[in-house]
């Protein structure tokens, strides 16, 4: 019961990009017992909250985030996206997410996290970023179907040109070993930062990125305010 509880949640799951075991469903209990009755499951709403605590999905609170701005078509983009990857999983054409994580600076700062050793770790007694010696930008691509992850860093500033570079590693590197018949890539990703949808610099280092590769590559950007 339990695969087919997280196939039930897989198109309704969304995490926090910061902390990757912080995770949550939309759908509510009654709807998840709905669903795995017709998988042959009779359950109880207790059960699935159950399977929701055994599987770490977290309930979500009330945050001050209302935005002054939304956008008409946001469903039906969002419904475009559902398609098209299944579209592409079904071709055996890989689908990739893209996002760029938290800056992190270098330098003797304090860090979350513990070890083994013989004296305590000294560290600054403030994180001042001009104490810094310099800077770490992690670019991420996950493949949806192989459920894996792939880091780039970089050192100097989160651009286009550096989201590129970093597809073109991911594919060199992965892509192009389990995927050698793809004919397309499907990115997801956020219309801000490095991969804005509204700025030609990003479509044109990515359109120089599929020359390079001989691979057709379309974009899907997800609505605004919804990232």
């Amino acid at each position: 019961m339990d695969q087919d509880f997280l196939d039930i949640l897989q198109q309704h799951t969304a995490g926090n990009p910061m902390n990757s075991s912080i995770r949550w469903t939309y759908l509510k209990p009654r709807e998840i017992v709905s669903e795995l009755l017709k998988k042959g499951y009779s359950v109880s709403r207790n059960i699935v909250r159950y399977l929701l605590k055994k599987h770490e999905y977290v309930k979500r609170k009330a945050q001050k985030n209302i935005t002054m701005g939304g956008h008409p078509d946001r469903n039906a983009q969002f419904e475009n996206i559902t398609q098209l990857k299944q579209d592409y999983l079904d071709a055996g054409n890989p689908v990739i997410s893209m996002d760029t994580k938290k800056k992190e600076l270098l330098g003797t700062f304090y860090r979350n996290g513990s070890l083994y050793t013989q004296a305590a770790i000294q560290t600054n007694d403030h994180d001042f970023p001009s104490s810094a010696t310099g800077s770490v930008i992690p670019h991420g691509f996950y493949d949806l179907k192989r459920n894996t992850g792939y880091i780039t860093l970089g050192t100097s500033h989160d651009t286009s040109e550096f989201a590129c570079d970093s597809l073109f590693q991911w594919w060199v590197n992965e892509g192009i070993i389990h995927y050698p018949k793809a004919k397309s890539l499907l990115i997801l990703c956020d219309g801000g930062g490095s991969n804005s949808s509204r700025h030609y610099i990003f479509k044109e280092d990515l359109q120089k990125t599929a020359n390079a590769l001989g691979l057709e590559i379309r974009i899907a950007h997800y609505p605004p305010y919804t990232s």
